[in-house]
């Protein structure tokens, strides 16, 4: 009798063993998901402001513009990520430009929103040689997706010749950030 209850101590014992290393290998897994989870979401900058600086907008228009106003932009649909809108101003206010910035979760994911977006927005538009697509809408706005990250840029006289020429070298500024 001694002898099976050595023995069932000792399966017990072994399967507790078991059941701990399983609980482990659990747990790592879980945390290198997580640890994944988060290199993905720093794909981002913390200052999204900062792909597009306010010495590079004043060196590419012409004109001193101050620091960015930041501030968060909507949503295009529900079920997709905020994203930043960045507005720089002349010291006079009358040039202005706006700089908007979304970090979707992946590349398709981004391909896919701008695509539905350009149904709305690029009726009509011209294609232009930026990011991996872009075009610029009928206010002469620019709309571009590089990657996962999507960005609009809109300057004050876009619509003059010399306008849509910044607006696409600012457009090009931000896509070689990316």
């Amino acid at each position: 009798m001694r002898g099976q209850t050595e023995d069932l101590t000792a399966s017990f014992l072994f399967r507790r063993r078991e059941m701990r290393a399983l609980v482990a290998m659990g747990m790592m897994i879980l945390g290198f998901g997580f640890a994944g989870q988060r290199a993905g979401a720093m794909d981002s900058p913390q200052d999204p402001c900062s792909l597009l600086t306010a010495a590079q907008v004043s060196s590419t228009l012409g004109d001193k513009y101050g620091a960015p106003e930041k501030s968060v932009a909507p949503r295009p649909f529900a079920n997709s990520v905020q994203g930043t809108d960045c507005q720089y101003k002349t010291v006079s206010g009358q040039g202005k430009v706006l700089f908007r910035v979304y970090f979707d979760a992946s590349a398709a994911q981004a391909a896919d929103l701008h695509t539905r977006l350009k149904m709305f927005f690029g009726k009509d538009s011209t294609a232009a040689n930026v990011g991996d697509e872009a075009y610029v809408d009928k206010n002469d706005a620019i709309h571009v997706r590089k990657g996962s990250a999507r960005y609009f840029l809109s300057i004050s006289h876009g619509g003059t010749p010399d306008g849509r020429k910044q607006v696409l070298a600012l457009a090009t500024l931000v896509a070689g950030e990316l």
